[in-house]
């Protein structure tokens, strides 16, 4: 069955001794202001750059290191990890409704349901 995917969100992994400070340098550096999510402390917004493409702040927990990962956002969880792991990722951590993976290389992104509504629905690749 096909569905769809699409490179969504990049976030900015933050532990507590690092995030005050990385959200000033980061809203700084885009001119954007670090809007915290009304329903959970963790998460600030910088907002939606070109096509869609989000940057977000996640506060993380002791001992993650700060790093950039990516969020692939899907209408099909499964398929799209089945997807990825054909091109060469590596299951990391089931975390309930999504998936962390690693790339080839090691790196760390996530796939998730469709976050972002209307901007999915254009920017989104379908795949067989």
């Amino acid at each position: 069955m096909p569905h769809r995917s699409r490179l969504s969100i990049l976030l900015l992994d933050l532990p507590p001794e690092h995030h005050s400070a990385g959200s000033g340098f980061w809203a700084g550096a885009t001119g954007r202001t670090a809007t915290p999510d009304a329903d959970d402390e963790t998460w600030a917004s910088l907002g939606s750059f070109t096509d869609g493409w989000h940057v977000e702040i996640q506060r993380t927990g002791e001992g993650t290191p700060p790093r950039w990962h990516v969020d692939i956002e899907t209408d099909d969880i499964p398929a799209e990890v089945a997807r990825l792991e054909a091109l060469g990722a590596r299951r990391h951590r089931d975390m309930g409704s999504i998936w962390q993976l690693r790339d080839p290389a090691g790196l760390v992104f996530c796939v998730v349901g469709v976050q972002t509504g209307e901007e999915f629905d254009r920017h989104a690749v379908s795949w067989p």
